[in-house]
């Protein structure tokens, strides 16, 4: 049976590494939960670690990490929809908006519930994701800095998700003057610059982040230690926090080309194969996870000589070579995940989740 591990010394070994240089910088930061997909026993983990403000993008998921600790932070970093203004005042405390009609239902929300809920203005800095102009940001503050039950904590961007636009110090310095030119014109101060995430940390480590960056909301270099900018290893954190195991339900040999009349297959496509290999035999072994749970793009053996050949919607076969394979039915396949690969295996309700 396929299941999940999370490797619990690794996770606290980066969040030490991460925590620690926020620390040392003056920077407040929250953990981005969205990969975890609600899952209570890892949400647990990283709760655990002594973070103190939770981000998600889903609101069930934020209404999980209240069910455990009703106290955390937690910070919706999503504009909000309109049907969902009650739910995300209940359970964020935070929310990230760019919309004036969602802020005035949020405000109305709160003043129903009876509290401040308190939100953090994006502004459009390149990426063409989420993010209110920056040539229209004091007119857009100046409507909503009055509404009696929304309070405006911070500033904030979003840069390479969208068309992989990366941070420089020229934008977050931009960003930077942005929050002083409102607290000049209207008189009020705004904690949070929160021009930080995961893509952002290679510039605060080389030392040339500009200063008024004070809050970061990270997830993807916490659970694998990744420099978005090189695409390697940050020195000092540590990969493999998650890992994914498939049974082999099957092993045989059998030919490498099919026998038959090739048409479409469930996907859609049309293999081809090479004339080269008719006749040859492989060792193909079959394991009980599939397309459902998993993009095999996104996975990949530990053990190199193991080779993908493809996958149906409950099972992936797998190419184990033309000696007599070391593996036999029962064994477990190791696989090792990116951020989407994770990010779908935690989204399956039929892989099971476990802590090592």
């Amino acid at each position: 049976m396929a299941f999940m591990e999370l490797r619990k010394e690794k996770l606290n070994h980066n969040y030490n590494y991460l925590d620690k240089l926020f620390r040392d910088n003056n920077i407040d930061w929250g953990i981005v939960t969205k990969l975890l997909c609600g899952n209570r026993t890892y949400l647990r983990e990283v709760i655990d670690l002594g973070i103190k403000q939770v981000c998600d993008s889903r609101v069930r998921n934020l209404k999980a990490v209240k069910g455990i600790r009703p106290d955390i932070e937690t910070v919706y970093i999503k504009p909000p929809a309109k049907r969902a203004a009650r739910s995300v005042v209940r359970y964020a405390d935070i929310s990230l908006n760019t919309e004036l009609y969602t802020i005035k239902l949020l405000n109305q929300e709160a003043i129903k519930q009876e509290k401040v809920h308190k939100i953090i203005i994006m502004v459009e800095m390149g990426d063409l994701r989420e993010g209110v102009l920056g040539e229209q940001l004091i007119d857009f503050y100046g409507r909503i800095f009055n509404l009696p039950n929304i309070e405006v904590i911070g500033i904030g961007t979003n840069l390479n998700c969208l068309y992989g636009i990366m941070p420089s110090q020229d934008k977050l310095i931009q960003l930077g003057l942005y929050k002083q030119l409102i607290e000049a014109k209207f008189k009020r101060k705004i904690p949070y610059v929160s021009g930080g995430s995961s893509v952002t940390i290679p510039l605060l480590v080389k030392g040339i982040l500009p200063k008024t960056i004070d809050h970061f909301r990270v997830g993807e270099s916490l659970f694998f230690g990744k420099d978005l900018f090189t695409g390697k290893l940050i020195k000092g954190m540590k990969n493999g926090i998650f890992k994914l195991h498939a049974e082999i339900i099957e092993l045989t040999e059998k030919p490498v080309v099919p026998v038959g009349e090739i048409g479409a297959n469930l996907t859609g496509d049309s293999p081809e194969f090479d004339e080269k290999d008719l006749g040859k035999t492989t060792y193909r072994a079959i394991l009980d996870i599939g397309i459902l749970d998993i993009n095999i793009d996104y996975v990949e053996p530990v053990d190199k000589k193991i080779k993908i050949t493809g996958a149906t919607s409950d099972m992936i076969v797998v190419d184990l070579g033309t000696r007599r394979p070391k593996y036999k039915v029962g064994d477990l396949i190791e696989f090792k995940l990116n951020y989407m690969g994770t990010l779908h295996i935690m989204n399956s309700e039929y892989i099971d989740k476990k802590i090592v």
